[in-house]
């Protein structure tokens, strides 16, 4: 197969056309036109539907673009990186990560990031939505709790758990009552069911407030106004000097923050430069460490 001719497929393929992928990357117009209709012959597929203003992948073309994206890109860096003469990070660096890690931890991890390897351009875009790696150009994403994929391999570095806080002036309802003034937050159900010192208990809510935000909830919950469901990282120091109080803990709430790649193989300097950088900010990956980080 040309790899010449595949890489200018991809090319096409990432912005969408050809007059796109030209303006990107210098190369004429007709040159990546030929170079993809010659790879179509070579390998006696249609990748491309090509209609009087647009241009969409076929199912093929998009399964060959998903697989051969990554490695040319691996290929890329390799080359780049033997020319260089080392591994020292260098280049772009596009992540995507959770919108609540991104406002609570992601800015000082970006910036002492950079001050460590001046070399990389990091980029962070903040989307809660599972992105697709390849079709979109990213070279790590941070996900929550991630389904399987088998295209994606990477590691946990952070662990949380959600909990039930409150206003010590907020009156605690027995087990197995409403719980009038909570304040709902996104993904909120019509019950908790809390694990406390005195056993299980299934609190139902009557929301006085429904906000999208968790910093929203927390803001509104340290006021008095009601009781939340909010990750123990983010209310551990209001928990600690009493300024909110600990109802239990919400049964099987355990959240993981998962950093994941496309491949283990040729894994470039880039990534694990930020995958030991994360290591280093959380050893352990534990609510407490995430807390002290994110700071009052």
């Amino acid at each position: 197969m040309d790899l010449v001719a595949l890489a200018d497929f991809n090319l096409v393929a990432r912005h969408g056309g050809f007059g796109k992928a030209s303006r990107a990357s210098g190369r004429p117009k007709a040159t990546l036109s030929r170079r993809v209709t010659e790879l179509e012959a070579a390998l006696q597929l249609r990748l491309f539907e090509r209609g009087a203003r647009n241009l969409k992948l076929t199912e093929e073309g998009r399964a060959l673009h998903k697989r051969t994206a990554a490695l040319l890109t691996e290929l890329d860096e390799t080359a780049a990186t033997i020319a260089a003469g080392g591994d020292k990070p260098r280049g772009r660096l596009r992540i995507s990560a959770p919108l609540l890690f991104s406002q609570t931890a992601m800015g000082r991890i970006a910036a002492g990031f950079a001050l460590k390897y001046p070399d990389v351009r990091l980029e962070v875009t903040t989307e809660d939505r599972a992105v697709d790696m390849i079709e979109e150009g990213y070279d790590l994403v941070i996900r929550v709790n991630p389904d399987p994929d088998e295209s994606l391999v990477g590691r946990a570095f952070l662990h949380d758990r959600l909990v039930v806080v409150a206003s010590p002036d907020l009156p605690r309802p027995m087990a197995d009552l409403s719980a009038p003034g909570v304040v709902r937050g996104a993904g909120d159900r019509q019950t908790w069911n809390v694990v406390t010192p005195e056993g299980p208990a299934t609190i139902g809510i009557e929301p006085i407030l429904a906000l999208s935000s968790l910093i929203m909830v927390r803001d509104a919950v340290r006021t008095g106004v009601g009781a939340a469901r909010m990750p123990i990282s983010l209310v551990s120091h209001d928990l600690a000097d009493g300024t909110l109080l600990h109802w239990g803990d919400i049964k099987g709430s355990e959240i993981a923050l998962w950093a994941l790649y496309p491949s283990r193989r040729l894994l470039s300097a880039r990534v694990s430069a930020f995958l030991d950088f994360l290591k280093q900010a959380f050893p352990n990956g534990t609510p407490d460490e995430l807390a002290a980080y994110i700071g009052r």
